[in-house]
């Protein structure tokens, strides 16, 4: 079936934003088709939750294309329109197995221009890896926090630093991790005001929260 698709063009003018296109649903014709319309509207391509197949097509299709395999995201051109900001945002991960959703999100703000660090590996289990972060990461203007397991570091960060602070919980524990659901309910119950929640694994959106954040406050 040949459904119709139709991009949201208009988004850049609305919110500042481009439509992220999802792929892990989507057919290789129907990526193929929708990057071709994309790419003549000059406007850049960004794909999320791209598996190795797909995207393997659209690599060998365009020669600028870039796969970033460890966060499943794709991209094929480049945005001109990029963010004039001097603000930051520091990526933190509880582990290296937060690692999809940490690269995500940098993936995503690298994308508009946006100057980020990684700080991987400062969960809550050696607090003292955290500690011996927390003065550069508070050189930071917006702090994203990706953390599975019970999702304790959002809570800490937040009973630390002041700045805006967007939760990701991440799908990684074991049996009553629940694929994430304990990090998210952990990190919605959080004793830290103020704390911003994602949906499990959404490094993307977590991403657009912080551009939102710093297109007001920049």
């Amino acid at each position: 079936m040949n459904l119709d698709i139709r991009f949201d063009f208009q988004r850049r003018d609305r919110i500042g934003l481009i439509e992220a296109i999802w792929g892990a649903d989507k057919s290789i014709d129907q990526l193929k088709r929708i990057s071709e319309e994309v790419l003549n509207k000059k406007e850049v391509v960004f794909i999320t939750r791209i598996n190795q197949e797909k995207a393997i097509s659209l690599l060998n299709l365009y020669g600028d294309a870039i796969f970033y395999e460890e966060a499943n995201c794709l991209i094929i051109g480049e945005n001109v329109n990029k963010l004039s900001t001097a603000k930051k945002v520091a990526i933190i991960s509880g582990g290296s197995s937060d690692l999809a959703a940490t690269l995500e999100a940098k993936i995503a703000l690298e994308l508009y221009g946006i100057n980020c660090k990684t700080f991987i590996d400062v969960g809550v289990a050696g607090l003292h890896r955290l500690f011996s972060e927390i003065k550069e990461i508070n050189k930071y203007d917006v702090l994203i926090v990706c953390a599975g397991m019970e999702g304790a570091l959002a809570t800490v960060v937040g009973g630390l630093l002041p700045q805006p602070i967007i939760a990701v919980p991440v799908s990684v524990g074991y049996g009553v991790s629940k694929n994430g659901e304990t990090a998210l309910n952990s990190m919605l119950s959080s004793c830290a005001p103020g704390i911003a929640v994602m949906n499990i694994d959404n490094g993307y959106g977590a991403a657009m929260a912080a551009i939102r954040i710093i297109k007001r406050i920049s």
